[in-house]
């Protein structure tokens, strides 16, 4: 534990985010897939975090959010969101009375705007990327006295991504790898924390596009590393600009980083829909696509990825998965 002392996340707070999320987001399925295992040549065991209200994993740190937002008085939140985080906050949000705003680029994906607007929250367009939303958010939330919700560094989203960890650990106690797409780092530094607390054996390693290798680099590097272009079907994890203080907890808590191409996300994508018959978004499929990039490392071992959201748009999942299938 000695190795986790200056990071930000703590145990005991981890556990009591249990309490304040709303139980359609908990206990989700963890399900061995032996006809994916044999396709990749490890043991797969697929932690879903696709069958609730926003079909993503980030219902968990928004409900934690923001029950301390209202704690705090708070009546208005504000956040910056490729799309899953804005669902998310609406449905916590709506679920205790906060009004919620919601920025996101011009650019972002259509099916998760319109589900941000039927959950509630105001939808505000802003930029080229999420780094320019953040700009507006952050605006937004000084100007109009909101409560200010920034993924991965408000430590609450990531105390609530964390709890996937105890799921993990309370499952499967055999497991050995954990594959985690990373993003912002919420669910990244939430995971590895539980792990290196609780089941040091595990490895973690944070998955990342090729397009989007802000974090990644940075990581390598152990200093911030931005970047100045996002080339990615992967949105919910494209960042250009990581944040320090979420960067010093993820080089303590993980053993790994790489990085996957464009054809791997989708290849996973349709490894998922063909053996699981799963829906994912891109970046769900990163930890398949890790593993298909480079079978020997995984060879044999018991390996959970984490299906971390199914927020994608039939037209681009048929382009990306059904059509390519079909012409096998």
């Amino acid at each position: 534990m000695s190795g986790l002392d200056g990071v930000r996340l703590r145990l005991d707070r981890v556990r009591a985010a249990v309490g304040e999320i709303d139980r359609v987001f908990l206990d989700t399925p963890a399900l061995e897939c032996a006809p994916l295992g044999r396709a990749l040549g490890c043991s797969m065991t697929l932690k879903v975090e696709t069958l609730n209200p926003v079909r993503s994993f980030k219902g968990r740190g928004t409900e934690t959010v923001a029950a301390a937002a209202r704690e705090n008085g708070a009546s208005r939140v504000v956040c910056a969101s490729a799309g899953n985080l804005g669902q998310a906050l609406a449905y916590s949000g709506s679920r205790r009375g906060l009004a919620v705003t919601v920025v996101a680029a011009e650019t972002a994906n259509p099916l998760k705007l319109r589900r941000i607007a039927e959950l509630g929250a105001e939808v505000r367009l802003e930029g080229e990327d999420i780094e320019d939303a953040r700009l507006l958010a952050r605006e937004l939330a000084e100007t109009g006295g909101a409560h200010l919700v920034e993924d991965s560094l408000d430590l609450a989203t990531c105390e609530g991504a964390a709890t996937i960890g105890l799921e993990l650990v309370r499952d499967d106690p055999a497991l050995d790898t954990v594959l985690v797409a990373l993003g912002g780092g919420a669910m990244a530094s939430g995971l590895g924390y539980v792990m290196r607390s609780l089941a040091e054996h595990v490895r973690v390693i944070g998955i990342q596009p090729i397009g989007a290798p802000a974090m990644a680099l940075s990581w390598r590097r152990g200093t911030v590393v931005e970047t100045e272009r996002i080339e990615t079907i992967a949105d919910g994890v494209a960042g250009r600009c990581p944040i320090p203080e979420v960067l010093d907890d993820l080089l303590a808590v993980l053993d790994d980083v790489v990085l996957v191409g464009e054809d791997s996300i989708k290849a996973g994508m349709r490894a998922l829909h063909e053996h699981a018959g799963l829906v994912v978004e891109p970046s769900a499929a990163l930890g398949v696509a890790a593993v298909l990039e480079n079978p020997e490392r995984f060879a044999g071992r018991r390996v959970t990825t984490i299906l971390c959201g199914s927020n994608v748009e039939p037209a681009d999942f048929a382009r990306w998965v059904l059509e390519p299938a079909a012409r096998r």
